[in-house]
């Protein structure tokens, strides 16, 4: 009865927040374009499909991913299990960065497995191919994007747990964007600035925002409001660096390939 209840809540919050969107496009499709779209049964009986499994991916971060990485947090930073993970030194009397190695690990896999998953990427990454033609491949977009978040989080954690401002960070990160903006392909740019956005979304956000908090909760010295937040603005900045990177190298291998094709040739 409990979970039917909270799964009715759900939808009913769900359907508060999605009709108003509705609204509008149907709005300006109606009285502004005053036509009406093509087949618009599918189109409704497609926004209930959307309402229905909004609802239930919403219950189940709720339920599962976003207690997950809270507890996954809490685990790997307790006392006892750094102690185990040690080779038998005694009792710590002072914990620093490289004693959370586990926490970095479990970060980086997160964060890679969770953008793979990301729904709003895969569309980007679709759309994206077909509109170059397939000049930019849909799993080789994904997996830069996924790198370039895996170690955001990671530097994250780091971060956190050795309680560095995070301004300096964020920075450091940007003017490297921009120095890559200069010299990477103009046809990538754009799209790497847009793959930063869609990282944080449904999938990514509930367990890296867990994750901060846990670990800022549980490294003595850490204030989980100061530093509990601000992986999220890792997992958006990486990626735009390491989707630039990825096209970097994808043209620096083809005029590679073009040069020694040439140098055969002229043998």
């Amino acid at each position: 009865m409990n979970i039917l209840t909270e799964l009715l809540n759900t939808l009913l919050s769900t359907v508060i927040d999605v009709v108003p969107i509705a609204v509008i496009i149907f709005g300006f499709q109606f009285f502004v374009i005053r036509k009406k779209p093509a087949n618009l049964a599918e189109v409704l009986i497609g926004f209930v499909w959307v309402l229905i499994g909004l609802s239930f991916f919403l219950l189940g971060l709720e339920w599962c991913l976003f207690p997950l990485g809270r507890v996954m947090a809490e685990q790997l930073t307790d006392p006892a299990f750094i102690q185990a993970a040690q080779s038998s030194q005694g009792l710590l009397t002072e914990v620093n960065w490289r004693d959370y190695y586990w926490v970095y690990l479990f970060a980086f896999s997160i964060g890679f497995s969770t953008t793979i998953a990301e729904p709003s990427l895969m569309a980007v990454a679709i759309k994206a191919n077909e509109v170059s033609g397939g000049a930019i491949g849909v799993w080789g977009l994904r997996i830069a994007v996924a790198i370039g978040v895996a170690v955001g989080i990671s530097l994250g954690c780091y971060r956190i747990v050795v309680g560095d401002p995070i301004h300096w960070y964020i920075i450091g990160g940007y003017i490297i964007v921009v120095m890559q903006t200069m010299v990477a392909p103009k046809l990538i740019v754009p799209l790497a600035y847009d793959s930063g956005g869609v990282t944080t979304s449904t999938v990514t956000v509930p367990l890296v925002a867990a994750l901060g908090l846990g670990l800022s909760e549980n490294v003595p010295g850490r204030n989980p409001l100061i530093d509990g937040f601000g992986l999220i603005a890792f997992a958006s900045l990486l990626p735009i660096i390491s989707v630039m990177a990825y096209a970097q190298l994808s043209e620096l291998k083809a005029n590679f390939g073009t040069k020694t094709n040439q140098k055969n040739t002229d043998k």
